[in-house]
């Protein structure tokens, strides 16, 4: 049936993402041939409500067409959203569009999430992730992200969880990019750097996003240059430091309140663990290496093999730190309780 658009319902149209680039490819397809699919509708008293086919009515009427062809289903709305989902199940919709839409059949519609679960033929568990992913994400986000500013991958897999731990920053650092079309691995770049810099560097992020990616890209350019020899080398030289750096923390005195003692004591442990993978495997190459003829040339002359070290456990307990840290037995005893 023809229709016109001022009996038209568009309230479903903010459930997907707009693409720019599809948008303008079926605006010219429209343009040279009209319009070849039906949009889909369901009947109200005083209005058809879209289901399917919003961009093509905001392309007819970019085009200032009169109307639109649309075929009516008959059914109920909840009913003709979840049919269309199952139709389109292969489409490709992100997990935030799918969470859009869950979350207005669950609110809108009162449907519990087993019977959504039973009908999209998934699990309570998955439809809960989704009604969840909806819900944490700020308003003001989910609207960048439905203009296609931000990609929907991108949004579930950083800003979410950016939003969980500072939704004031995760605000700012969408404002602050909201001229930039950032891929999923650029803001996988900003994400890391804001969880794993000190509070300067997550300032910097917030506010300069654009500098800390180029400087990600030269911090790459440069690395690409560098042997896995030389890699290897800076690497414990780092990891040195940092030992050095948390010694001297706790040689100075750190007051520590049972739970961060546990969780520094479970960091500890881990990082003990760690070392020890490292020095099994660098024994175990150089041993290789020796075997193959190659000499202990690995070695550098005067330090010994690394054998000949104190054993790891020392690292975990001694004196003032380990008991700093939950540790206990005094300084030589070594082993953690």
């Amino acid at each position: 049936m023809d229709l016109e658009f001022h009996q038209l319902d568009c309230r479903y149209e903010s459930l997907r993402v707009r693409q720019p680039e599809r948008e303008r490819r079926l605006l010219a397809s429209l343009a040279d041939h009209g319009q070849q699919t039906p949009i889909v509708v369901v009947r109200r008293a005083e209005a058809y409500v879209v289901v399917d086919g919003h961009k093509r009515v905001r392309c007819l009427k970019r085009l200032h067409r009169d109307g639109v062809a649309g075929v009516v289903w008959e059914m109920s709305e909840a009913d003709a959203l979840i049919f269309r989902q199952t139709v389109h199940s292969e489409g490709g919709a992100s997990a935030l569009e799918q969470g859009w839409l869950l979350r207005v059949l669950h609110e809108g519609h009162a449907l519990r999430f087993p019977e959504l679960a039973r009908r999209l033929d998934r699990s309570v568990s998955w439809v809960s992730r989704r009604v969840a992913l909806a819900r944490e994400l700020p308003e003001a986000i989910q609207g960048r992200v439905r203009e296609g500013g931000i990609v929907p991958h991108a949004a579930m897999k950083y800003l979410v969880p950016l939003a969980r731990a500072n939704e004031g920053d995760c605000l700012r650092l969408v404002e602050a990019i909201k001229e930039m079309k950032l891929s999923t691995r650029q803001m996988g770049q900003l994400y890391q750097a804001y969880m794993s810099g000190n509070d300067k560097t997550r300032e910097l992020v917030v506010s300069e996003p654009l500098l800390v990616l180029r400087v990600e890209q030269q911090v790459q350019k440069d690395s690409a240059g560098v042997s896995n020899g030389e890699a290897l080398i800076s690497d414990l030289h780092t990891l040195g430091a940092l030992a050095r750096r948390a010694y001297g923390r706790l040689r100075r005195g750190v007051s520590l309140l049972p739970p961060d003692r546990e969780r520094a004591g479970r960091a500890l442990r881990q990082a003990q663990a760690d070392f020890v993978d490292l020095q099994n495997r660098w024994e175990k190459q150089n041993a290789r290496s020796r075997h193959a003829g190659g000499g202990p040339h690995a070695q550098e002359p005067g330090r010994g093999d690394p054998s000949d070290r104190a054993g790891t456990s020392n690292l975990a307990g001694g004196g003032e730190e380990g008991a700093l840290l939950g540790y206990g037995g005094g300084a030589t005893s070594g082993k953690a309780e």
